[in-house]
């Protein structure tokens, strides 16, 4: 008859769980203290990082491009317009889709309606038209109306939709 073996003659191999990893020290305040800093030093003030920032004065803002005064004077001239049935202007309402300035301070407006079918679609594109070349600083004015991507109430400002019921 077969005799089992005996468990002292069976070495098995240590498995991941029978190993001990020792836990890590832990931190210590004193660790943490520079024995080579002395009193003084420790008040002294350290070398700022915010010191070259804080000293750069501001690039000068141009008239034109991107985030420029007329660009702005523009964007301000065009919430004065309001859409007759709505009662918030067109750049709350989510119409103006862009307005571009170049060099030469030529607008080019780019902007959708509500529906194709708006009541004031002949007339609405040439206000806008005529509200951006009024602005100060505005050599001549273009109003691009597209239909894609379509006008939807996502487009609108928080400041819309509360004036609406909408929030």
């Amino acid at each position: 008859m077969n005799k089992p073996s005996d468990d002292k003659d069976f070495i098995a191999a240590p498995s991941p769980a029978d190993t001990i990893v020792g836990k890590p020290p832990r931190a210590r305040v004193e660790d943490a203290i520079d024995p080579d800093e002395t009193a003084s030093e420790k008040l002294e003030r350290k070398r700022d990082y915010l010191e070259g920032f804080l000293a750069k004065q501001p690039e000068a803002e141009g008239a034109t491009g991107a985030g420029g005064k007329l660009q702005q004077a523009v964007v301000d001239a065009l919430k004065e317009i309001y859409d007759p049935e709505i009662p918030v202007n067109i750049y709350d309402l989510g119409l103006i889709y862009g307005v571009e300035v170049d060099d030469e301070c030529d607008v080019r407006v780019i902007m959708t309606l509500t529906t194709p079918h708006c009541p004031v679609a002949e007339t609405m594109p040439g206000e806008v038209e005529l509200r951006a070349a009024s602005v100060p600083g505005v050599r001549d004015a273009e109003v691009n109306l597209v239909w894609d991507p379509p006008w939807g109430p996502d487009k609108m400002t928080d400041e819309a939709r509360l004036e609406l019921g909408m929030l």
